[in-house]
């Protein structure tokens, strides 16, 4: 055995030699020591399966006699315990469809709240459930059995997916989860599925006294004669007999890392297969409300007030977590690097945190890899939900050239020689706001047809029978494509065009028409082999957020024509080129892309000219509220402006009492957005000439404003405040979604709902994400 250690000892010397970072991350640590921020610690850095750093520095014990610290140091890993035991175990449930992330916890334990919590098994894990910290320790008690009967009845201090609080109770609830379904204690299962295949010789909970030796004491605290040796610190654990989800393993640097490159190299372990390469993905990849700063894994730290391990230098989409022992584990999947810091920090007494060493190791880590991880850091991550930069802070005045600019500035070459029909309406405008029609016909492109959408040619017709009729300056003939039943184009109205180009501007909205006149005819011009281009516009409300029900097949009709989510955050172009590849039309098409447009650019970024869409959509806070005021305007009893100063920026009815319906709304603190109190008369549409109580809504932070979000707390609240009174059946086609509304009826709290449609739209984003032509 002694020879063995001596040649790993070698090797991995001549393996640090190599690694630029050594002696710098020497110095950070062997700091740490002469400051007393800790009594010592092993370090291993890990990078694409190599040891590229391992090392023992200063004294595994203080006291009751010194002991230096060795390289194979048992340490009681705390909170470390939630990732490498609990979240494991749980990943192999969850592979095993025995468990599932939005199921309520009461499903699996149905003792929890008097099976009345809205609290799912998400929420535990990304501690976004609202249960406190910890359990209470006083009066003493103890047993297994008493813990987690304490853990199903505490009462949450705020609201499931409300505001990140780190807890514990999450895990004692999530251990008793891993011994309902597998019928063994968490410690048994994690050794049997999780330590031993990966041969972690050396991980366990309740280590036997034979190991005591090696391991790092912990606190020595009051009455103790001694340390804490081998017996857990976390008191809560203790109290539970040394087992439970939040804490209790013991571990070594060796050991970590076998379960550190086993998660980097997606769940494959050598020969042995761990894990599904998705279900790495799925539990490391961000699950906290879209509306929320922090971000959290399933059980993983990825951004947080606790994620200083992350250091300066590893970029988004790295994860980890900490232990309040002094442990700590950060892996980046970019590079294939793991951190692993072991410390016994609280060793003979607490010190403060030592963030601050964290941070260093992992930031000279980066540093000594020399990898150019700047450009990661912004657009390097995918966050499912919200886009490819997304955490970009937009403040610019952008210089956006739309793709009929850019086509312009080449004279429209393309189309020269070519008889050319236009589908627009009065937002086809170049930067310097001349119309379409005009810039073509003035470059000598052939028009030969105008095709109009909803509203018609000048956009300001607000009914359902808009007739043909001839572009003054022009006299091109202009064929509606939304009078009776005609929504597309026929053969006859195509029989002398070569190409069809689209030239409007959408909102970024599921049911606004433009992009179902859009696909009309594209399925059309695929069949008649008439190529089709799209002059691309910005997302006026970013091409960033993913938001709201998916729409279901059985729904789909003109006001919602593809199986996509209230809010898209793409473009017209990417939506066209989305609908092709998806529904594998033959013919071609050409996307003439813009310049100078990023994703996370608001309409008054892009120095375009606003120009109202439609008739009602007359301001971008009035675009941004539209997705999800917009979802019950079929109610023919329920008005959401139309007719007033302020249409999708106010709603109302004459059987809602304002005042009561403001202050519940706003005691649901949706982000971004507040309320008060109106009344109003819409001079036009539905309730016209009746005076109705209602809502404004005064948006306080675009970026973090989820507008699926308000608008399912704003049909959750009037299904409870007035039942019955919404007709959801008239609304189902705008919602997209019978399951979401069979759960506004139950009055299920919006989050959860939120939280439950998560899972298509990953889904749909995944889908997305293959035709994006801006990053």
């Amino acid at each position: 055995m002694r020879t063995l250690a001596l040649i790993l000892s070698a090797l991995t010397a001549t393996a640090q030699e190599r690694f630029a970072g050594s002696a710098d991350l020497d110095a950070a640590v062997e700091e740490a020591i002469r400051d007393n921020q800790i009594p010592g610690g092993v370090l291993l850095i890990s990078h694409q399966g190599k040891v590229l750093h391992r090392k023992a520095y200063g004294n595994r014990a203080l006291t009751p006699a010194r002991e230096a610290m060795t390289i194979d140091t048992i340490f009681d890993a705390a909170s470390l315990t939630k990732i490498v035991a609990t979240t494991s175990s749980l990943m192999k449930l969850f592979e095993q469809g025995k468990l599932r992330l939005a199921d309520k916890v009461s499903v699996y334990l149905p003792g929890f709240q008097n099976g009345k919590s809205e609290i799912t098994i998400r929420h535990l894990l990304a501690h976004f459930s609202g249960l406190r910290p910890d359990l209470d320790l006083d009066p003493p008690w103890s047993g297994y059995d008493p813990g987690v009967k304490k853990a199903l009845a505490d009462a949450p201090v705020a609201q499931p997916g409300e505001r990140f609080l780190y807890s514990d109770i999450n895990f004692i609830l999530l251990g008793e989860i891993v011994r309902k379904l597998s019928g063994k204690p968490l410690d048994q299962y994690a050794k049997e599925t999780i330590f031993a295949p990966l041969a972690m010789k050396d991980t366990m909970f309740k280590p036997p006294a034979g190991l005591r030796g090696r391991i790092a004491p912990t606190e020595q605290e009051k009455g103790m004669a001694a340390p804490l040796r081998g017996l857990v610190h976390d008191p809560t654990t203790r109290f539970m007999g040394g087992v439970s989800g939040h804490a209790g393993m013991f571990t070594t640097a060796d050991d970590l890392r076998k379960w550190a490159e086993m998660i980097l190299n997606l769940g494959q372990a050598g020969r042995t297969r761990v894990f599904s390469p998705l279900t790495i993905r799925k539990f490391s990849e961000p699950q906290t409300p879209p509306d929320q700063t922090i971000l959290r894994g399933l059980g993983f730290d990825i951004d947080s007030p606790y994620s200083a391990n992350r250091g300066e230098l590893f970029p988004l989409g790295s994860f980890g977590h900490t232990g309040f022992t002094g442990t700590s584990v950060w892996m980046d999947p970019s590079t294939k690097t793991a951190v692993i810091l072991l410390t016994n920090s609280v060793h003979p007494h607490r010190r403060p945190p030592i963030s601050p060493l964290r941070s260093k190791v992992a930031t000279i880590t980066a540093a000594a890899l020399g990898i150019d991880l700047a450009g990661v850091l912004l657009t390097g991550y995918n966050e499912t939900l919200t886009g490819p930069g997304s955490r970009r802070a937009v403040a610019r005045n952008g210089n956006v050239q739309s793709g009929l600019d850019a086509l312009a500035a080449n004279g429209f070459a393309s189309l020269k020689g070519r008889r050319v029909g236009l589908i627009t309406n009065h937002t086809g405008l170049s930067r310097e706001g001349k119309r379409n029609i005009d810039l073509m016909a003035a470059a000598g492109v052939r028009l030969t047809a105008l095709f109009s959408p909803e509203h018609g040619i000048t956009g300001k017709e607000d009914h359902e029978n808009i007739g043909d009729a001839k572009d003054a300056a022009t006299g091109v003939p202009i064929h509606s494509l939304y009078r009776g039943e005609t929504r597309s184009p026929n053969r006859e109205m195509l029989r002398n065009i070569d190409v069809l180009v689209f030239d409007i501007q959408d909102i970024g909205a599921r049911f606004y028409t433009y992009a179902c006149t859009m696909w009309n005819a594209m399925e059309e011009a695929a069949r008649l082999g008439i190529p089709f281009v799209v002059l691309d516009r910005p997302n006026p409300i970013t091409g960033v957020r993913v938001e709201g029900p998916v729409l279901e097949k059985e729904l789909e009709s003109f006001i919602g024509c593809f199986p996509m989510p209230l809010r898209h955050g793409m473009t017209i172009g990417e939506l066209a080129r989305m609908m092709h590849g998806e529904r594998k039309l033959t013919g071609k098409l050409e996307v003439i892309r813009m310049k100078g447009w990023n994703r996370g650019d608001w309409f008054d970024a892009t120095g375009l000219i606003w120009v109202d869409p439609s008739p009602n959509m007359r301001s971008l806070n009035a675009a941004l509220l539209f997705p999800g005021i917009a979802m019950l305007e079929a109610s023919r009893n329920y008005t959401v402006g139309r007719g007033t100063d302020a249409p999708f920026e106010q709603v109302g009815a004459d059987w809602i009492n304002a005042p009561e319906l403001a202050a519940q709304l706003n005691a649901r603190h949706v982000p971004g957005v507040r309320v008060y109190p109106t009344a109003f008369t819409p001079r036009d549409s539905v309730l016209k000439g009746v005076l109705c109580q209602g809502l404004r809504f005064v948006i306080t932070d675009r970026e973090r404003f989820n507008s699926a979000r308000l608008g399912l707390e704003l049909a959750v609240l009037l299904e409870r405040l007035y039942p019955g009174k919404i007709p959801f059946e008239r609304n189902e086609r705008l919602i997209g979604s019978r399951k979401t509304i069979q759960a506004i009826r139950k009055l299920t709290d919006p989050r959860t709902i939120v939280q439950d449609e998560e899972e298509l739209l990953r889904g749909f984003a995944a889908v997305r994400d293959k035709y994006l032509l801006y990053r």
